[in-house]
């Protein structure tokens, strides 16, 4: 029994050491695209607070979800923030799978590059539409005579460059259509649709993702508009970003590559295929 523990654990780490070599070698490659991508998530959280200056509370706006919608209340506010630290983590942890599973289709560097790049392109129509208009948050601590409905003025540029984390990302107002929270959600199921092996699981996803809709709504944390506008808006984000990068390499299959394919490696791809295959006249020589 002991025996079988440690040829497994011995195969196990063979495998993380050659997952972890060949990511190395990718990150080598594609650091810019992963250090652009962190630095406008920082760029989008500055512009969340820059508006926050700009908003003034007032009456809370007519919206259908609220009538349809039970309110949750501020002590229940939290269910929605679990569903999304859930849906954040489930991902996150998923992406990572290939240095521990023996059956992985994914590179984890190529992966984040991907999701990176829907998340910035989101992020950058939404920095668009919330300096546009500033609406009223109906959230609670947005409200008219809540003290964090405006914030002072910066004493100097250091403070303002300085996100506050999490009471700056939780208690933002102002940056309202359309919701971020369903932007990361829509980004990181519509990935694993693609990319994932567990029909389950995906139908799952899809359900936790429907659910923090209506909890953002029943929250207050976002009109009915930010949910509904971020529904299609990053879902067409997604399609034609999607067509504009090279498609990612197929782990799955007999032959594997660390590069997305270009038109300049299908041909190799293919003739690989063939070699690996054996289905190949030209390689195995004419018949008798």
């Amino acid at each position: 029994m002991s025996l079988y523990i440690g040829r497994e654990a011995s195969k196990l780490w063979k495998r993380f050491c050659a997952e972890i070599t060949a990511e190395i070698k990718l990150l080598a490659e594609n650091w810019k695209y992963l250090l652009g991508g962190l630095l406008c998530q920082y760029i989008h959280g500055l512009a969340a607070r820059g508006v926050h200056y700009f908003h003034r509370p007032g009456p809370v706006l007519q919206d259908v979800g609220f009538f349809l919608l039970h309110e949750l209340g501020q002590d229940k506010a939290y269910i929605s923030e679990t569903v999304f630290t859930f849906i954040f983590l489930s991902f996150f942890l998923w992406t990572f799978h290939p240095f521990i599973l023996k059956s992985k289709k994914i590179y984890t560097v190529l992966i984040w590059c991907r999701v990176l790049a829907f998340l910035v392109a989101s992020q950058f129509l939404r920095i668009i539409t919330f300096y546009s208009t500033q609406l009223p948050g109906p959230n609670y601590h947005c409200r008219e005579g809540s003290k964090l409905a405006t914030l002072p003025r910066p004493d100097s540029i250091l403070e303002f460059l300085v996100i506050n984390f999490p009471r700056g990302v939780l208690y933002g107002c102002g940056d309202l259509i359309f919701s971020s929270h369903m932007i990361f959600s829509l980004v990181f199921v519509r990935t694993y649709q693609k990319y994932g092996t567990r029909r389950l699981i995906k139908q799952f996803a899809w359900l936790c993702v429907v659910a923090q809709s209506f909890l953002i709504v029943a929250s207050r944390k976002h009109y009915t508009v930010d949910v509904v506008v971020a529904w299609y808006t990053v879902n067409l984000v997604i399609f034609f970003v999607d067509k504009k990068l090279p498609e990612l390499a197929d782990r799955s299959g007999s032959a594997t590559f660390l590069l997305p394919l270009t038109k300049d490696n299908i041909k190799t791809k293919d003739e690989n295929h063939k070699l690996l295959n054996g289905n190949s006249r030209d390689l195995v020589g004419p018949e008798v």
